[in-house]
């Protein structure tokens, strides 16, 4: 026990003398270096939106060739905007993924909803992903379509999942919603083989308005790094308790700490809202919470293409989804409506 929580080590890990803490920033003092400037730049922002589950995070990825954005069969995975950014030519594309539109029921569904509109409405380009294993249009896409007639914008249609369906339904999906009457190009992709990805990426890179790159060429996401690790083992906990704890569950990076040999040590909290949720994720003798570190370590590793030793806590917060401090974390509005 450590100040009331439940503690995982993934590994053994000795720290002493292994330097001083460092808060990694993502800057860099020569980043100015050698910056490659395009001749005739372009750039611009492309909001996906859907109805949860439709794929954006699995697109954004695919755009993106890293992961920013977790995936998880489950829906409404994604809390907040995540901006995913890639170079076409010369041209850099911004994604912002956006949590799934749908019709909100709770405090945390209504600001998630409020961010996916406000990432549509301060877009140069909207596209609307529709997962095409669907058997017809459903009413959060109908919503979503309603609400892009009022404000009247136009939008890049993308029907996602094609590896599930024959060509003929495919066929007449793409004509129900040409007559909505707002589409101005429909692709047709697999988000999860990369069929169709590139051929979105260079329609999207010549339609970027022109102008110069707000990002280094080789930074691919605005998100800091504590919190996307955090979304990292968050993505592991839906994967492993998707039955057990539906949205009970948030994940957040306590301590970052580099060493001079290479590695990091990360001190995740997993905070739940009960103690028989608690329970759940320690699982019989720690086996559980041993697993999802596990997991989510070895994806870290990769990801930070280094040594990373994570540290596990599950602690109670009876009421965090009213706690403003996590919707600012998040970025989301306490008080949307």
């Amino acid at each position: 026990m450590t100040d009331g929580r439940d503690k995982f080590e993934d590994d053994d890990f000795d720290d002493k003398d292994q330097g001083v803490d460092a808060a990694p920033d993502g800057t860099d003092e020569d980043a100015d270096e050698g910056t490659y400037v395009p001749e005739n730049p372009r750039c611009g922002f492309v909001a996906l939106v859907g109805a949860p589950n439709a794929g954006k995070s699995t697109l954004l990825n695919a755009m993106v060739g890293s992961k920013v954005s977790i995936v998880s069969s489950k829906v409404q995975t994604t809390r907040t905007r995540v901006l995913g950014i890639t170079i076409a030519g010369d041209s850099q594309i911004i994604f912002v993924d956006t949590p799934g539109i749908f019709k909100p029921k709770r405090r945390l569904d209504r600001a998630m909803v409020a961010a996916a509109w406000q990432g549509a409405e301060d877009a140069d380009l909207v596209g609307l992903l529709f997962d095409v294993s669907r058997r017809s249009i459903d009413q959060d896409t109908l919503g979503i379509i309603a609400r892009l007639k009022e404000q009247g914008r136009k939008a890049i249609l993308i029907l996602n999942k094609i590896d599930l369906v024959p060509r003929e339904k495919l066929l007449g999906l793409a004509d129900s919603f040409n007559q909505e009457g707002i589409f101005t190009d429909i692709f047709m992709l697999s988000a999860s083989t990369g069929d169709g990805v590139e051929h979105l990426r260079g329609f999207l890179a010549a339609r970027m308005p022109e102008g110069p790159w707000h990002y280094p060429e080789d930074q691919i996401s605005d998100m800091p790094m504590r919190l996307l690790a955090a979304e990292i083992t968050r993505e592991k906990l839906f994967q492993q308790l998707h039955q057990e704890l539906p949205y009970a569950a948030t994940v957040e990076t306590e301590q970052w700490e580099e060493f001079e040999n290479g590695s990091v040590k990360i001190s995740q909290v997993v905070y739940v809202q009960r103690d028989s949720q608690k329970a759940i994720v320690l699982g019989k003798q720690g086996s559980r919470i041993k697993a999802l570190g596990q997991a989510a370590r070895t994806e870290l590793e990769e990801m930070l293409e280094q040594r990373v030793h994570l540290m596990l806590f599950v602690k109670v917060r009876e009421d965090w989804e009213n706690d403003p401090e996590r919707y600012e974390a998040w970025n989301l509005d306490f008080g949307a409506s």
